[in-house]
């Protein structure tokens, strides 16, 4: 059906149907050719292309029907699905690495246009920050929640301490944006992969990024695809341990060396832990550090600090003397490990690590510039690991 000439509009019947009708000024839907294709001379009609005297919609400003020449261009633009990566939000965000202090600054700004998460079109956003690859809990930083809004403001300041230029060049830091909810579990918003590589020292690096979906990684064989989240941590954490050797990180311990000419031994000093694994049910440790001497034929080189209470960045600040010439110094092994405090069972161990002439990277450097340079107070951090040694 047509309607009559002369008037304003003149449609036909399948016209009329494709009109989008939703509330508000009438708009055509776009590529009215991709629904209803036009039937030329051989297609029975009248013997002549119908869009050739169709004139355009004049409902609302701006608006027309658009046939068949309209630029695909032009619909990848105007279509909300066409980026997902804009769709999720935006992230502002600081980070700086302080070589002096072995420190990562990581400087939560604001989000802007996130993802609506709620019944009522909105979210109650926060942050989550991981090393990767590094043990899961003992690197997880986290901002407080901003409630109802999808362009939250944090202005927060999350630092992790013991971070070396080995972390630097190899780690990767991801940062999470998450919908707290608290009658069911947290909704995941968007992510962003910022490699530490990027930084250089002491120089703030300044990010305004947009979110992208959670990227799907290919799971080890334990893991199903309910586990999606958690195997992302366990695939950069299995390619890490095949290319490097490494073992899973469960925290960092900052130790101080001392050889005291005078004294005639070695001075440990136990200074603090950082982004220690949780072992108990509260999401937090009972934290305490032993020290032997290796080899120790006659068992007298332990040393044990205090017991600090339901924490996962431990001070403690204790001092251990080991007497002993320089020579016999150097055939020796200082193993430092690190214990979680539980009462009436058995403790559990959070993780170590070995200097002497043994080791490698870092622990074997600070053990040579301890021999080298007596008398001279030499702090390094250093990782540990998952590898229990075999006399503790």
């Amino acid at each position: 059906m047509r309607g009559r000439r002369g008037d304003r509009m003149t449609i036909n019947i399948q016209e009329h149907m494709a009109i989008n009708v939703c509330p508000g000024p009438i708009r055509p839907i776009r590529q009215i050719s991709d629904y209803f294709p036009r039937l030329g001379p051989e297609g029975g009609g009248s013997g002549a292309d119908p869009q050739a005297h169709l004139p355009t919609l004049t409902l609302s400003p701006g608006a027309g029907i658009r046939g068949a020449g309209a630029s695909e261009e032009g619909a990848e633009v105007d279509s909300y699905d066409s980026d997902d990566t804009t769709a999720l939000g935006t992230l502002e965000f600081d980070l700086l690495y302080d070589q002096a202090s072995c420190t990562l600054h990581c400087s939560i700004l604001r989000a802007k246009g996130l993802k609506p998460m709620d019944f009522n079109g909105l979210a109650d956003p926060y942050v989550k920050l991981h090393l990767l690859p590094g043990a899961c809990k003992a690197n997880k930083l986290k901002t407080k929640t901003q409630r109802n809004t999808l362009n939250p403001v944090w202005n927060e300041d999350l630092m992790y301490r013991g971070i070396t230029d080995e972390d630097i060049t190899r780690k990767v830091l991801r940062i999470s944006v998450c919908d707290e909810d608290k009658l069911s579990h947290n909704e995941f918003i968007g992510e962003t992969r910022v490699p530490l590589r990027r930084l250089k020292p002491s120089q703030k690096k300044h990010f305004n990024i947009c979110l992208e979906p959670q990227v799907p990684l290919a799971s080890p064989s334990s893991m199903t695809a309910a586990l999606r989240g958690i195997s992302c941590y366990l695939k950069e954490l299995e390619r890490a341990e095949q290319g490097q050797g490494l073992l899973e990180e469960r925290g960092r311990i900052l130790l101080s060396l001392t050889y005291k000419s005078q004294r005639r031994g070695l001075l440990v000093g136990i200074v603090r832990c950082a982004h220690l694994a949780a072992m108990d049910v509260n999401g937090y440790s009972d934290p305490y550090v032993k020290t032997y001497l290796r080899p120790d034929v006659e068992k007298k080189s332990k040393h044990k600090t205090s017991v600090k209470k339901k924490t996962l960045n431990p001070e403690f600040n204790e001092e251990f003397f080991y007497e002993m010439e320089l020579p016999a110094l150097a055939t020796k092994t200082l193993e430092v490990t690190v214990w979680d405090y539980d009462i009436g069972k058995s403790n559990d161990f959070i993780g170590g690590v070995s200097l002497g002439p043994n080791s490698r990277g870092e622990a074997l450097k600070h053990w040579g510039d301890c021999l080298r340079r007596p008398d001279v107070t030499l702090e390094r951090w250093h990782t540990l690991t998952s590898e229990l040694p075999p006399a503790a």
